[in-house]
C-alpha cells in the first residue's frame, strides 16, 4: 500500500522538475551577474526535488488522520478566513475582525458568550496595536459611517 509521504514526495519531485524547467526558460539579460538569474531557482528546485526523493525513499510511519468532524471544522475556518479577507476593505477592521475572531474562538471552545467577548476584545486590541503602536493605516469602520 502507498503511504501518504510517498505520494506527497512524488508530488514534490514533479513540482520541482516543473519549477526547474520554468527556471531554465528565464531569459538572461546582457547586464547579468556572473551567476545569472537561473542559478538560484534551479538550486531551489534541486533541493526541493531532493527532499521529495527522500520522502519517497524513506517515508515516515502512516499518520493518524483527523476524523471527518475535524476536517469540516478546518473547512469552515478556511471559508471564514477567506470571507474575512474580502470583508476588510468594505467593512473596515473592527467588524470583520470581531466576527471572525468570535467564530474561530467558538470553534476552539464552544461557549457563545466567551467567543463573542474574545472576538470583541481581539478586534479592539489588535486595532489599537496595529493602528497606534505599529502605525498601520487601518480604517476602523466602513468609510461612510462617520463622514
Amino acid at each position: 500500500m502507498l503511504k501518504s509521504d510517498r505520494i506527497f514526495g512524488v508530488v514534490v519531485v514533479l513540482g520541482a522538475f516543473a519549477y526547474i524547467a520554468s527556471a531554465l526558460q528565464t531569459p538572461t539579460s546582457f547586464m547579468s551577474d556572473p551567476v545569472g538569474p537561473k542559478t538560484f531557482p534551479v538550486l531551489l528546485g534541486a533541493v526541493a526535488g531532493l527532499c521529495g526523493l527522500i520522502m519517497v525513499l524513506k517515508p515516515d510511519e502512516e499518520p493518524d488522520w483527523p476524523d471527518f468532524g475535524a476536517v469540516i471544522a478546518l473547512a469552515i475556518s478556511v471559508v471564514v478566513l477567506i470571507g474575512y479577507a474580502y470583508a476588510l476593505k468594505p467593512l473596515g477592521f473592527l467588524i470583520p475582525t470581531a466576527i471572525t475572531a468570535g467564530i474561530l474562538s467558538y470553534q476552539i471552545t464552544p461557549r457563545p458568550l466567551a467567543a463573542a467577548l474574545t472576538g470583541l476584545g481581539l478586534s479592539v486590541g489588535l486595532f489599537l496595536l496595529f493602528k497606534y503602536v505599529l502605525g498601520l493605516g487601518l480604517v476602523p469602520f466602513p468609510k461612510g459611517w462617520f463622514g
